[in-house]
């Protein structure tokens, strides 16, 4: 008996060192697919359920019939604002209103509140999750650009140090933030189509020529990016006509202004429905950034503009800043096009705040304003551009909030 036992034990060692073998190499491989660097994830990719992901919940997202752009602005020094100032290594100088000598920072602490819900939350790590092999581009003028820097600044304090990048390629500035293999960039067109403005730095602001029907040149560079903010408005204004051509380069003419923005903006839409694929790219167009040049037309008998005010304006209000036929415009191009555009009016909300403009804190010609210049703010004064953190944070949370409502979690 005892010779027989020994007999089968002896002939279940290599079943058993067998089976060893098979969970030790099992073992090895969870392992490694745990761990993510197993080989198949170099030829395959890493499975989206072994990603460190977020999870949308119902509570996080708007209400579908909620309209977010009427409502009130609201005092809020406790949760606003969402980042400071010297905390984002990526403004410039023309936003740093706090580091360029302004007194207050009051502008920081105002919260946009809609009137029949709540603006969500802004969360840094759930919009890298939903840019996760990505791109987020910002296409437009220097106010866009504020819009750039306000997003980057929004999310770059959750990416380790050495897990973001910032470069400039003009006309683009592309931020990384490199786990997630998601960037948010940034493009200069201050008139969406082409001009002799298009240079990212050295462009003419005096002389605007704009070639109406041109687009493909900017185009090249907004093919097959996953999420689309286009802006174009401030350089319109400058003059009621401007130079432009259409079909010729050789034929410039003079055309009013809102003639050739409908032109220029159907321009754009024929190059959207050519080329945009709706099903893995999403398209926005923010409305115009108001201007508040005219004090007077919020206190009446004044002759200033919006420097020294510190408070937003309180009731009904549309400045003369806000083109109505522009806006129609822009409605129209919109409603007339084959795919879908979500239009982000944030005009109406931003003309209240006329207390958060750079005005002589800001830049001039690519310069910090002299003594003397601040000293003759009627003169001086930007009541274009915005200081940063501020107004542009709010455009970026009712973004956010839209690109959470179209997010599908991975189950």
């Amino acid at each position: 008996m005892k010779g027989q036992s020994a007999e089968r034990i002896q002939s279940l060692f290599p079943v058993l060192l067998a089976s060893l073998l098979v969970l030790g190499t099992a073992q090895l491989v969870f392992d490694s697919l745990k761990s993510g660097k197993s080989y198949v994830f170099q030829y395959y990719g890493k499975p989206a359920k072994l990603r460190k992901s977020v999870f949308v919940l119902p509570e996080d997202r708007m209400d579908e019939s909620c309209n977010l752009f009427e409502g009130k602005w609201v005092w809020d020094n406790v949760s606003y604002p969402l980042y400071e100032e010297n905390s984002c290594p990526y403004l410039v100088k023309q936003t740093t209103c706090l580091k360029n000598g302004r007194p207050d920072s009051f502008y920081q602490n105002w919260r946009w509140q809609p009137h029949a819900c709540n603006l969500p939350r802004f969360d840094p790590l759930k919009l890298l999750d939903i840019l996760r092999d990505k791109r987020l581009m910002f296409i437009g003028d220097s106010v866009q650009r504020a819009q750039f820097e306000s997003m980057v600044c929004l999310v770059q304090s959750v990416v380790p140090k050495g897990k973001k990048s910032f470069k400039r390629d003009p006309p683009r500035k592309i931020f990384k933030a490199k786990e997630y293999n998601a960037t948010i960039e940034y493009y200069w067109a201050p008139f969406i189509v082409e001009s002799i403005s298009d240079h990212a730095t050295n462009h003419t602001v005096l002389k605007r020529l704009v070639n109406l029907d041109s687009i493909s040149k900017h185009g090249k560079s907004w093919e097959g990016v996953d999420v689309l903010v286009f802006e174009s408005y401030v350089w319109w204004m400058y003059r009621p006509q401007i130079n432009a051509t259409y079909g010729s380069m050789e034929d410039v003419q003079e055309y009013n202004v809102t003639t050739a923005y409908r032109i220029a903006m159907e321009t754009w839409g024929n190059w959207l429905e050519s080329t945009i694929n709706p099903h893995l790219q999403k398209v926005f167009f923010m409305s115009m950034s108001p201007t508040h040049l005219w004090s007077w037309e919020w206190k009446p008998g004044s002759r200033g503009n919006c420097f020294n005010e510190s408070y937003p304006i309180l009731g009904s209000y549309w400045g003369t800043g806000s083109n109505l036929a522009i806006m129609e415009i822009l409605h129209e191009v919109l409603q007339d096009l084959k795919i879908n555009v979500t239009f982000l009016n944030i005009t109406q909300l931003a003309e209240y705040r006329k207390d958060a403009h750079t005005t002589v804190f800001g830049e001039r010609r690519g310069k910090l304003l002299t003594k003397e210049q601040k000293a003759d703010p009627l003169n001086f004064a930007d009541c274009i551009h915005w200081c940063l953190p501020g107004v542009p944070d709010t455009w970026n949370e009712i973004l956010y909030a839209y690109l959470l409502q179209s997010y599908q979690n991975f189950l």
